[in-house]
């Protein structure tokens, strides 16, 4: 047999030898199985950017829905007549739990149970309200001289707003959102006198 000559199919398995050589030579389709791996990946990549991206903004907008029922308690209820406003402002309440609805989450954003809070605070040299949880409306000192780490001053009347979100990932279990925490909580508070 000449070196250039195709052996047939009846020559055994040298027709099956040229038909793997031939396979193996043939380039055609490469390009496309390429950009199908290629593709794949990206796809898993972008979709997990979606993700971590939705993710990030439902934040946002959880503590946004907590800024602005903070800020409609403080228009809500009249800090010269009505504190504290947690028993004297009859319309805190709805006012709030209607005002953390107002993001783009929509009604998905609740007011947390025994939200609003209210009570007096301090602040330490660095500008946080201290203490961690507040002095009862019922016990308000004077000034802050007494309490431990607190500058010098009067203590502030301070509504606390609670909102919570159910995170559900957009893609399920495809992505690292199943990763991500099922429930957003976050807390403002706000200085009504």
């Amino acid at each position: 047999m000449r070196l250039n000559q195709v052996p047939s199919v009846s020559d055994g398995r040298g027709g099956i030898d040229a038909r793997l050589q031939s396979f193996r030579d043939d380039h055609r389709g490469v390009a496309g199985i390429e950009f199908a791996l290629v593709a794949g990946v990206l796809c898993i990549l972008l979709l997990n950017g979606i993700e971590v991206a939705r993710y990030a903004y439902i934040v946002m907008q959880v503590q946004n829905a907590a800024q602005i029922g903070a800020q409609s308690a403080w228009k809500a209820c009249d800090p010269t007549k009505e504190l504290p406003a947690t028993t004297q402002c009859a319309s805190l309440i709805d006012t709030v739990a209607t005002a953390v609805t107002s993001t783009t989450l929509g009604t998905s954003v609740k007011l947390r149970d025994n939200s609003p809070t209210e009570a007096y605070y301090c602040l330490n040299n660095a500008n946080a309200l201290i203490p961690d949880a507040g002095i009862p409306l019922a016990n308000k000192p004077t000034d802050c001289n007494t309490i431990p780490g607190a500058r010098a001053g009067k203590p502030g009347d301070y509504i606390r707003i609670d909102v919570t979100y159910q995170y559900k990932p957009l893609f399920l279990d495809f992505t690292v959102g199943r990763l991500f925490a099922p429930t957003i909580s976050k807390s403002t508070f706000m200085r009504l006198l």
